[in-house]
C-alpha cells in the first residue's frame, strides 16, 4: 500500500511533535474500523474522547496516534499537537496544497451524496478518484476526506453540508474546488434558516470559493438564482442544468421507466450524450446532469463518463430496490428526507409496477414551526401515488389525518412501534417505499423487514 503521510509530512503539516518515523498508509478517527498502518486521530467529540482509546490503536497497529493529551504515555508514534481537531484541518489543508488533480464540491438540500457517487463513478472511468465516504460532509468528514487524498489520484469529489448559517464558507475554503455544484435548494433545515432564500444564500457560499476560471452548476429551477450569481468570484462560469432554454447543461428527451431512464444531454464546450440509467427515478437523471455537467466543466470525457453510469446502483438507503419477506419490493429511501426527496421517492414509487403500493414515512426533522405545515403539504403526493400510508412521527401525524381514510393504512408514535403494524400488513406483490429523516429512525423499520425475512432458527 502506498504512503499517505510520512513523519516529516506529518510534522509539517500539524506544527506537532513526533519522535517516530513512520509511514502511515490511511487515517481512522475509530479504533472499531481502524487498520494497520493508520493515524489514528484522538478527537474529542461531545459524548466521547479518542484520547480513551490511544493504547488500543496502538495495540491494533497503528503507525501513529494524533493526540493533544498523552494521557501520561510516551510512546513515540505519538503526533502531539495543541488540539487533535485543528491538527485534522491541518493535515487536510496541507493534502489539498500537494494535490494537484482536479477537485469538485457538491451541496445541496438534497441529492448530495446520491451525486457524489454518480461522478465518482463517472470520474473512475477516466482516472483514480478519491471521494468522501458515506456522508462525510461536516465540520470533521470534509477534513477528514482531504486528508486520506491519495498522492495519485487524479480527481477529488467532496460532499459539504450545513444546517446553520455559517458552515458552508470555511468548508468550502478547505476543498478549493474547481467546480462547484448545487444539487437543489429545498425546505431540509428550514426551522434553524428561517427561510427558502436563506438556504439558498448559505449553499452559495460554496461558489465563492471557486477559483478564477471555475465552474459553478446550479438546478435552472432552484430558488436562489440571484444568490448564486452575486456569490460568484470574477471570471468563473455559472451553469444551470435542467429542461429550460436557459440550461447550459440541458436534459431533453427523458424517458421514465421502471426499468430506469434515458435522455440527451448537452453542454457548451462538449459534444452532446445518450444517457442510459438503469436505476429508475426522474430526480436520478437530474442527479446524473449534474454529476456528467461537471465532468464537461473540467474539461474532460462526458462520452466515457456517461457510458460509466449506466451502471450506477444507489446506495442502501439512497433509492436501493430489493425483495423482503416473501415477494415484496423495497424502495429503501430510509437514510434521510425532507419534503423534496419525499416527493420525489413517491414519483419514483409511481413508475414501478406492483399489485399494491405501500409508503413508510417518518418524520421530517429540523423544520421548527413549518413542521406541520411541510408534513400535510406531502398529501396530494401520496394520493398521486395511489399508495397505502403508514406514518409515525409527531409531525408525520398532520400528514396521516391529511389523507382519505381510504389510504390510511396505520400511524404509530415511532418507528420501532410502528415496524410490526406495517409487517403484519404487507403482502406479496406489494412495492414498499420506507423514508425518513435520520433521527426519525427509519433504518428500524428497515431491520424489521430483514429480520422477519430473514427468521432466526430456535
Amino acid at each position: 500500500m502506498s504512503v499517505l503521510w510520512t513523519s516529516e509530512e506529518l510534522r509539517d503539516a500539524t506544527n506537532g511533535r513526533l519522535e517516530a518515523e513512520v509511514a502511515v498508509t490511511g487515517i481512522s478517527i475509530d479504533t472499531r474500523t481502524l487498520k494497520s498502518g493508520d493515524l489514528f486521530i484522538a478527537l474529542k467529540g461531545d459524548v466521547s474522547d479518542g484520547h480513551a482509546h490511544i493504547v488500543q490503536a496502538l495495540n491494533a497497529g497503528a503507525a501513529c496516534v494524533m493526540v493533544h493529551d498523552t494521557r501520561g504515555l510516551t510512546d513515540p508514534r505519538l503526533l502531539i499537537v495543541a488540539d487533535t481537531m485543528a491538527g485534522l484541518e491541518a493535515l487536510g489543508r496541507f493534502a489539498r496544497a500537494r494535490f494537484d488533480g482536479k477537485v469538485v464540491a457538491i451541496t445541496g438540500s438534497v441529492g448530495k451524496t446520491t451525486t457524489k457517487d454518480m461522478l465518482r463513478t463517472a470520474l473512475s472511468a477516466l482516472g483514480p478518484t478519491h471521494a468522501a465516504i458515506a456522508s462525510y460532509n461536516n465540520h470533521w468528514g470534509v477534513p477528514l476526506t482531504l486528508a486520506r487524498l491519495p498522492r495519485d489520484a487524479r480527481f477529488c469529489v467532496s460532499e459539504i453540508g450545513m444546517n446553520h448559517v455559517g458552515e458552508i464558507a470555511p468548508l468550502a475554503a478547505q476543498v478549493r474546488p474547481d467546480v462547484g455544484i448545487i444539487t437543489t435548494i429545498g425546505t431540509a433545515h428550514l426551522g434553524h434558516m428561517g427561510s427558502v432564500e436563506e438556504i439558498a444564500r448559505e449553499k452559495s457560499q460554496l461558489f465563492s470559493a471557486l477559483p478564477p476560471h471555475g465552474t459553478a452548476i446550479a438546478p435552472d429551477d432552484a430558488v436562489g438564482q440571484d444568490l448564486f450569481q452575486a456569490a460568484l468570484p470574477d471570471h468563473t462560469s455559472l451553469w444551470l442544468s435542467g429542461f429550460s432554454a436557459a440550461a447550459q447543461v440541458r436534459l431533453e428527451n427523458l424517458v421514465c421507466t421502471a426499468e430506469g431512464s434515458t435522455f440527451t444531454l448537452t453542454f457548451p464546450n462538449a459534444p452532446s450524450v445518450s444517457v442510459r440509467l438503469t436505476a429508475p427515478g426522474r430526480h436520478l437523471a437530474r442527479n446524473a446532469a449534474l454529476a456528467l455537467g461537471a465532468v464537461a466543466a473540467l474539461g474532460e470525457n462526458v462520452q466515457d463518463a456517461a457510458k460509466a453510469l449506466t451502471g450506477f446502483v444507489p446506495g442502501a438507503g439512497r433509492g436501493q430496490i430489493r425483495t423482503v419477506l416473501n415477494g415484496v419490493q423495497l424502495l429503501d429511501e430510509s437514510y434521510n428526507a425532507s419534503t423534496t426527496s419525499i416527493r420525489s421517492a413517491l414519483e419514483t414509487l409511481s413508475l414501478l409496477p406492483a399489485k399494491r403500493r405501500v409508503v413508510a414515512l417518518g418524520d421530517i426533522r429540523e423544520l421548527g414551526e413549518f413542521a406541520e405545515a411541510e408534513h400535510r403539504s406531502l398529501a396530494d403526493a401520496v394520493i398521486a401515488a395511489d399508495a397505502l400510508a403508514f406514518c409515525c412521527g409527531t409531525h408525520m401525524h398532520a400528514l396521516y389525518e391529511a389523507l382519505p381514510e381510504t389510504v390510511r393504512g396505520g400511524y404509530a408514535p415511532d418507528a420501532s412501534s410502528l415496524a410490526p403494524l406495517l409487517c403484519d400488513a404487507l403482502r406479496p406483490g406489494d412495492l414498499l417505499l420506507v423514508k425518513g429523516s435520520l433521527g426519525s429512525r427509519m433504518r428500524d423499520v428497515i431491520a424489521a423487514l430483514d429480520n422477519a425475512s430473514n427468521p432466526v432458527s430456535a
